[in-house]
C-alpha cells in the first residue's frame, strides 16, 4: 500500500513535466510547418504570431493555447519537482506566467501587416488595441521566460551542474536579447531570424530542464 501511494504522485509529477518537454517541439513544429507553406509567409519577415491572421489563422491561435496550457502544466511539474529548494517558488511561477501570455497571445492577435496575410498592403499598418495588447502581453511573458532561464542557472550552479547553468544563462540572455532586437528593429531581416532562433532555443531549454527532473523524479 506504501509503495502504491508514493507512486501516484510521482507519476502525476512526471506526466506535468512530460508537458514541458513536448510543448516546445509541438509549437514549433507546427509553427514551421505553417511558416513554410503559407501564402506570403517569409521568416525573414514576418514573426510567427502574424500567422494567426488570415483564414487559417485558428491553426496558430491552437497552437498558442494548447502550448501555453502545456507550458503552465509544466510549471506545476516544475514546482513540485524544484521543491524544495532554490529556484522552487520563482522558477514555476515565471514559466506559468509565459504559458498564460501564451492564451493571451491568442486572445489578442497581432495585426496584419507587412503583406501578410497574402493581400496585406506593405508596410506595418494599423496598430489595433488587439495589436497593442498582443506586444504587452507578449513582452511579459518573454521577460518572465527569460527571467525564468537564469533563475534555474542559480540553482544549478549551486548544485555543481556548471554546464546547465551556462546553458541556461546563455539561453535566458539570447531570448531576451532576441525579443528586444525585434522590437526595436523595425521589421529586420536579421532582427526576425535572431527571434526565431531564441524562441527555438528557449523551448529546447524547457524540454531539457523538463526531461532531467522528470529522470531525476523517477
Amino acid at each position: 500500500m506504501t509503495q502504491i501511494a508514493f507512486s501516484r504522485p510521482v507519476s502525476a509529477q512526471r506526466l506535468l513535466l512530460g508537458c514541458g518537454v513536448v510543448a516546445g517541439p509541438s509549437y514549433v513544429t507546427v509553427a514551421m510547418a505553417q511558416a513554410l507553406t503559407r501564402e506570403g509567409f517569409d521568416l525573414a519577415r514576418h514573426p510567427w504570431s502574424y500567422l494567426a491572421n488570415g483564414d487559417l489563422g485558428w491553426i496558430q491561435t491552437a497552437n498558442f493555447v494548447l502550448t501555453g496550457l502545456a507550458t503552465i502544466a509544466a510549471a506545476v511539474g516544475l514546482r513540485h519537482a524544484l521543491a524544495p529548494g532554490r529556484a522552487a517558488r520563482w522558477a514555476p511561477i515565471l514559466v506559468g506566467v509565459f504559458g498564460a501570455s501564451m492564451i493571451g497571445a491568442a486572445i489578442f492577435p497581432a495585426d496584419p501587416a507587412m503583406g501578410f496575410p497574402a493581400g496585406t498592403p506593405e508596410g506595418p499598418g494599423a496598430v489595433t488595441l488587439s495589436g497593442t495588447l498582443h506586444m504587452a502581453v507578449g513582452g511579459v511573458g518573454f521577460l518572465c521566460m527569460a527571467a525564468a532561464c537564469h533563475v534555474v542557472a542559480s540553482r544549478q550552479a549551486r548544485e555543481g551542474s556548471r554546464g546547465r547553468a551556462l546553458h541556461s544563462r546563455v539561453t535566458g540572455t539570447l531570448f531576451l536579447g532576441s525579443f528586444a532586437g525585434i522590437a526595436a528593429g523595425g521589421g529586420a531581416a536579421w532582427t526576425n531570424l535572431m527571434f526565431v532562433a531564441g524562441i527555438v532555443a528557449v523551448w529546447a531549454w524547457l524540454s531539457l530542464v523538463s526531461l532531467d527532473l522528470s529522470r531525476e523524479a523517477a
